[in-house]
């Protein structure tokens, strides 16, 4: 059986990708902040027949992020995969008034986050036998091109690029692998707004398409299914209508 942690995995991206990787077989460890919604979506692993366990993480702790690891080690014996989903955004104003709180709050999640999570599966990964495994970074199209007033959000993103080919040169040696999927408006909670409208480069006011989370979780379940010797460097998911390329 093969195992996998996946942070911000109680709602949303995180959720369905841990649902998809359960119905493939995978043992799942639901990572995040709210024990709730994690316990939920554990308990539904289970009922497909999957191992699912939650474990309340904050990802901008380091002993948060260590006890994630030493837990899943102990409830499973290895890692093979790590989706680094969790993030936040910060409120839409313009960057000279954004708050300083409000900026290290996204950089710490969005950024650091993914670091430390990524730290923690390396040295799991490179130690057991078999070693190696795959890290996915969830990056979004902000990766690319920026919404407006999103200076936090699009910051932390471009640096998840960086970090991604880091970890992916880095990892070689050790047989780990690292992408990252650039997704544009999958249909969660989190994207409702685009639907109702939202503010495009020039300031005008548009209702944006979004596509089925399930469309991403299989983008993610396929980047994971390939052995160690391949691998999806960046691979973007999108709606195909949405005001992405060619903007700004």
């Amino acid at each position: 059986m093969k195992v996998a942690v996946v942070t911000g995995g109680g709602t949303g991206i995180g959720r369905a990708v841990g649902l998809a990787l359960a119905r493939e077989g995978y043992g799942v460890v639901f990572a995040g902040r709210r024990k709730e919604p994690l316990v939920a979506a554990a308990r539904e692993a289970e009922s497909l027949g999957a191992r699912g366990v939650a474990i309340p993480t904050d990802v901008t702790d380091p002993s948060s992020v260590d006890a994630l690891f030493a837990a899943t080690r102990d409830a499973f014996g290895r890692l093979d995969l790590l989706f680094n989903n969790a993030g936040v955004g910060a409120p839409a104003v313009p960057l000279e008034e954004l708050g300083y709180e409000e900026w290290r709050r996204v950089v710490e999640t969005n950024l650091t986050g993914v670091f430390l999570c990524t730290q923690a599966a390396i040295k799991q990964m490179k130690s057991q036998v078999p070693r190696g495994g795959r890290i996915i970074n969830n990056g979004s199209i902000s990766a690319h091109a920026p919404r407006p007033n999103s200076a936090p959000y699009t910051a932390t993103k471009h640096a998840i690029t960086g970090l991604t080919k880091s970890t992916s040169l880095d990892g070689r040696k050790f047989d780990i692998a690292c992408g990252q999927i650039d997704i544009g408006n999958a249909a969660t909670e989190l994207t409702e707004k685009l639907a109702a409208g939202a503010e495009q480069a020039g300031g005008e006011i548009v209702p944006e398409p979004r596509i089925d989370v399930e469309h991403v979780a299989r983008a993610v379940l396929y980047m994971a299914s390939l052995p160690l010797d391949a691998n999806v460097q960046f691979m973007t998911v999108m709606a195909t209508k949405m005001p992405f390329v060619g903007r700004g």
